[in-house]
């Protein structure tokens, strides 16, 4: 955090070194008797933090002498600077008494448990057709089945910006500066902790350097700098190193999942069997829910059966990122989709045609908005796809054999509740604010078009304003919702700010409009007009002395959600180059068609595609986290942790259709953040499959898999 108040003092974070232990000592007499060092605490002298967060029980950091992952915070030192907090952390000695930490997933596949439910569903969901027992029946009298265990790796968000936080505690009041997705999700979540109330904390985050879900729920650091604010009487400043960020927060589990899918020989799904498991920390039950956010609404089936565990192990948390579920669960589907493909000896983008859900499978809802067969026949246009030789390992260019790949993608379109506020200004600019943030996708510019839209004013005379919890309740942004959701709290909010311009304007003795029928007065592109008089807001209200007038809009999904199922929609091509003597993978092409409904912004529109296209391609080929023996990540830093660079991405395209969905919210906008993850890695994939015959089944899809 770029914010230093006056006395700022430095707090560190002590991690774990063992991944499976009861802390039975502590030796702080060093630390404690360094000068400058203002409090040293551990689970033996906490700091006073409760385990409740602002959507009930959560994790207080030092409560607890039980070590369950390596990395995991269990001491906190407060100094004069960060050097000197850093130096007394490393005096601080703890007794372990160790226990042999369970790391491997697929060796304890037998602890499995099933969550009470996943995505709002049980854990496991079975739709069979009318006489049919069993989803493995349905499989059984299927003429061509095919059927695999596909496997991803445990990730974490690795944003530029480290997870930190500054709280300040003054006048029995809490302000904490701190990146989150929701500023007032996060001073709720440190008004419990603290035991405060709600209104005694303000969080404040206007800018975030990387979320994608790594910055939804409140980590360590966050509490500990508030509870030591609080106790110390000063500022704390607290950033975690870039090694213990990859432990003291969270990140995506690993997943083990098995698809089967069984079709008649024309490729109509007559079954999909689809079941995952995923890494959790112990007393975790968050699962990655990779087959119910796939299989269970892709594609038209009369028998589905989707199913999820999560595995205990000494890891560190699991929490949402980007296209959680999706992303993995695309990869195992999409896999498989084109197996079957292979099998039946048919076109993998006819095989997605002849099973696309006209209505969402299950439930039977029509979808609010679907251009899906739209993305696949442009998609496949745009690629030259038809021009393909569909023999894998059937063509080359020099060393390289050249291959080319496709998947679907698909991630809901989610709409909250959200208040946003709109004000006139005397100045001629109008303000346009809520506690929204901005995780980088254009939340700013946003606010701006769209409240330039709703006022008919350029886009230079809004000011908009975000990131801080005591601005309008606009909740969070998650799950590609931030637009849909503001959006239409802004268009409420104008028009509630429009009639209290005109009632001002009809009520107030030095207004032109003093007296007249508001229902006679107009508003029209930044003006109020009546019986030939006309009238800038900005003059208007400088006229009868005000600085401005406002008015809050309130938004969120209503009885619409029940009739009609809301999703966006794509078609993800690739094309790859496989070195024959080395197996070096490099991807050549890439190309995105997206069914997401209005476009607001079209240049940040594209760059999220990119940037989740991006994601897909690291997922694929680079990224993912390893545990040692001793439980512990061996490449927990950026400097081993891999992601692509400029050099391993090639141009993309990306098209979107740009049809309005208007019954998902008034502006006709689903959100762009995720689904370019979806589908991308499997689309990698399966173009790796085409250039060299080799299927892989493992993600990330490295040298040794194509070499053994």
């Amino acid at each position: 955090m770029d914010r230093l108040p006056a006395r700022t003092a430095h707090g560190y974070v002590v991690v774990s070194t063992v991944a499976n232990a009861t802390i039975t000592a502590v030796d702080t007499r060093v630390a404690t008797g360094t000068p400058g060092v203002l409090g040293v605490y551990t689970p033996f002298n906490p700091l006073p933090i409760l385990p409740q967060g602002a959507m009930g029980p959560a994790w207080a950091p030092l409560r607890d002498k039980e070590v369950a992952f390596h990395g995991q915070p269990v001491g906190f030192v407060v100094a004069e600077s960060f050097e000197l907090a850093r130096e007394a952390a490393g005096t601080i000695r703890f007794d372990y008494a160790e226990r042999t930490p369970a790391h491997s997933l697929e060796d304890n596949l037998s602890r499995a448990q099933a969550p009470r439910s996943v995505s709002g569903e049980p854990a496991v969901v079975t739709i069979l057709a009318d006489g049919v027992p069993t989803i493995d029946r349905a499989l059984e009298s299927s003429e061509v089945t095919v059927s695999a265990t596909y496997r991803t790796a445990a990730q974490n968000h690795a944003a530029m910006e480290p997870h930190s936080a500054v709280a300040v505690w003054e006048n029995d009041r809490m302000t904490v500066h701190s990146s989150t997705q929701g500023p007032s999700f996060l001073a709720g979540d440190i008004a419990a902790a603290l035991g405060l109330q709600a209104s005694q904390v303000r969080a404040v985050s206007p800018y975030i350097g990387g979320a994608f879900g790594g910055k939804f729920y409140t980590y360590a650091q966050t509490r500990l700098a508030a509870a030591a604010a609080r106790e110390l009487g000063r500022p704390v400043k607290v950033a975690l190193t870039r090694e213990q960020v990859f432990t003291a927060t969270a990140g995506r589990p690993e997943t083990r999942q098995t698809v089967a899918l069984g079709a008649r020989r024309d490729g109509t799904l007559t079954a999909v069997k689809h079941h995952s498991w995923s890494s959790a920390s112990p007393g975790s039950t968050t699962v990655e829910a990779a087959a119910h956010t796939t299989s269970r609404r892709w594609y038209a089936s009369p028998n589905i059966e989707v199913g999820a565990k999560y595995v205990p192990l000494n890891v560190p948390e699991a929490t949402i990122m980007r296209a959680p579920g999706e992303a993995p669960g695309s990869f195992a589907l999409e896999s498989a989709m084109d197996e079957l493909a292979v099998k039946l000896g048919m076109d993998p983008v006819e095989l997605r045609v002849r099973n696309h859900a006209d209505t969402e499978p299950g439930s039977g809802r029509p979808w609010s908005s679907k251009h899906l067969l739209e993305c696949y026949r442009t998609g496949a246009e745009r690629f030259g796809w038809n021009g393909r030789d569909r023999t894998p390992g059937g063509t080359a260019d020099g060393d390289w054999y050249v291959g080319t790949g496709m998947a679907t993608a698909s991630f809901p379109a989610y709409r909250f509740q959200a208040t946003m506020k709109v004000r006139f200004r005397a100045d001629g600019t109008a303000d346009v604010s809520g506690s929204t943030v901005d995780l980088g996708t254009g939340m700013w510019t946003v606010l701006s078009v769209v409240g330039a839209q709703a006022l008919g004013i350029p886009v230079q005379r809004i000011r908009p304003d975000l990131g801080d919890s005591r601005l309008s309740a606009a909740g969070f942004v998650g799950g590609s919702s931030g637009t849909s959701t503001v959006s239409g709290a802004i268009l409420v909010a104008a028009e509630n700010a429009k009639k209290a311009l005109i009632d001002l304007a009809v009520r107030d003795a030095r207004s032109p409009f003093q007296g007249m029928d508001p229902g006679q007065v107009r508003y029209e592109n930044g003006r109020l007009t009546a019986s030939g008089r006309g009238e800038d807001f900005g003059a208007l209200l400088a006229a009868v002395g005000r600085d401005g007038v406002e008015a809050e809009g309130s938004s969120g999904p209503g009885a619409e959600t029940q009739n009609y199922a809301f999703a966006s929609f794509g078609a993800q091509f690739c094309e790859v180059r496989v070195n024959r003597w080395t197996s070096q993978i490099r991807v050549s092409r890439l190309l995105s068609v997206m069914d997401a409904g209005t476009v607001v912004n079209p240049k940040t529109a594209r760059s999220q595609i990119l940037g989740g296209m991006v994601w897909g391609v690291s997922a694929a080929l680079h990224e993912g986290l390893r545990a040692d023996g001793a439980g512990r990540w061996g490449n927990g830093s950026l400097a081993d942790y891999l992601i692509p660079v400029n050099a391993d991405i090639p141009e993309v395209e990306v098209h979107f259709l740009d049809h309005p969905d208007t019954l998902h919210n008034p502006l006709g906008a689903r959100g762009v953040g995720e689904i370019g993850t979806v589908g991308t890695a499997a689309a990698v994939a399966n173009a790796v499959h085409h250039a060299t015959g080799r299927r892989i089944r493992e993600l990330p899809i490295t040298l040794d898999k194509l070499l053994d």
